[in-house]
């Protein structure tokens, strides 16, 4: 027997909603600054914007981008 039409409408719509909830959590994900290691291994780790570890990093990003821009000028 088939599905009655307001079943497929329903499952379409619901399919819908389920991609737009999935991409909206992906774009907030991918919207939180981290600063991502990469390791000889393989292996890489993400470390938050507020973490300790994140904290030393993003100090250490800012210094070299500080410093690039002074060669640049020079």
């Amino acid at each position: 027997m088939p599905p009655k039409p307001h079943r497929v409408l329903l499952d379409r719509v619901s399919g819908y909603a389920d991609e737009a909830a999935a991409y909206m959590r992906r774009r907030r994900v991918s919207r939180r600054p981290f600063a991502r290691l990469y390791y000889a291994n393989g292996r890489s780790a993400d470390h938050a914007d507020d973490s300790k570890h994140g904290v030393e990093l993003f100090d250490a990003a800012a210094g070299l981008i500080e410093l690039a821009g002074k060669k640049a000028k020079a």
